[in-house]
């Protein structure tokens, strides 16, 4: 098992998947020449030819409707957005044309694309180039989002997401590019579907995605280490929600706490708390409590920035008060 940076499992991916299908191709702004803004296409277009590594004009709406077109005829196009904030512009192509097409067309046009590229809190990144787009996209009918969080799944994900029949929104965290993780060397995919328990536990349910994945592990070592057993789950499908194993994991520890990145109002823990609260309201000791970003345009400041996004203190505090919570 080889030790692999993040963006290299993304670029393994592709690279693979692009071998195994010829119809398979990567347009987008500098994925070419360049290799992308954090280097997933590097050097693929010697291997492929210009042709499937598409150097695209600055215009997200008119390369996106340009996919979403190219996937009605058969290909499956890979669309990097250079900051999924910028993702904006193509939003009608996005949400009119992808996730509907399939059904205002009764069926007779697939639309097998992939949206991907780098979002969320970056280091001073500001405002507009730290957008967290998951939850504007999650009412749109017809879409698959996905979040990565890892080098392993990174890779199983985005081989399983260029093999669907649905476009499939796939997130990816800025800061998680170099993240390192010992990877097979045999093929594997990953269901698009599946939440992850990273560490299984007793005591209270702690919902995550994307880089709190990795802030929610390091509260729950701390928490450990004084003696609580917190279990904590990695939605990764952010639509469909898995609710099968977020169902289980409340009936063994009856109390949940979902750390996001998103905003509060309107975001994504907004969501899986109404389905917890239809689902199994019955299984909960406690209200469940969400802890997610201010509702603000994240600053430039540093300082600033880090107190607009969740920290690990907060999460084990948020699980110290709940568990002492009186039934």
């Amino acid at each position: 098992m080889a030790e692999v940076l993040m963006f290299n499992a993304l670029r393994a991916a592709i690279d693979e998947e692009m071998a195994h299908d010829p119809t398979v191709f990567v347009l987008g702004e500098d994925v070419g020449h360049y290799g992308g803004s954090y280097k997933v296409t590097k050097d693929l277009y010697k291997k492929y030819g210009e042709l499937r590594l598409l150097d695209t004009p600055i215009a997200e709406n008119s390369f996106t409707g340009m996919a979403v077109g190219a996937a009605m005829t058969g290909l499956r196009p890979i669309i990097e957005g250079m900051n999924m904030g910028f993702l904006l512009l193509a939003f009608n192509q996005i949400a009119n044309n992808a996730g509907m097409l399939r059904y205002t067309s009764g069926g007779n046009f697939k639309i097998p694309m992939v949206i991907r590229g780098p979002g969320g809190v970056g280091r001073q990144l500001g405002a507009e180039h730290s957008q967290r787009l998951e939850a504007y996209f999650q009412a749109v009918p017809g879409l698959k989002i996905v979040a990565c969080s890892t080098p392993y799944n990174a890779k199983g994900l985005l081989k399983a997401a260029i093999r669907d029949d649905n476009p499939v929104l796939f997130f990816e965290h800025v800061l998680l590019y170099n993240l390192k993780e010992h990877l097979p060397e045999e093929e594997y995919l990953l269901p698009l579907d599946r939440a992850e328990i990273v560490r299984p536990g007793s005591q209270v349910t702690i919902l995550t995605y994307s880089r709190m994945r990795h802030h929610a592990m390091q509260a729950a070592k701390t928490l450990a280490q004084e003696g609580y057993d917190p279990e904590v789950i990695d939605l990764i499908s952010l639509k469909p929600i898995d609710m099968t194993t977020i169902a289980a994991s409340i009936r063994k520890t009856h109390r949940v706490i979902i750390v996001e990145e998103c905003m509060k109002t309107g975001g994504i823990a907004a969501e899986v708390m109404a389905q917890i609260y239809e689902q199994v309201f019955d299984e909960l000791d406690a209200p469940v409590l969400r802890l997610s970003s201010q509702d603000i345009p994240t600053p430039y400041n540093g300082r600033l920035e880090s107190l607009t996004i969740v920290q690990p203190a907060q999460i084990v505090e948020a699980v110290k008060k709940m568990v002492a919570m009186q039934i």
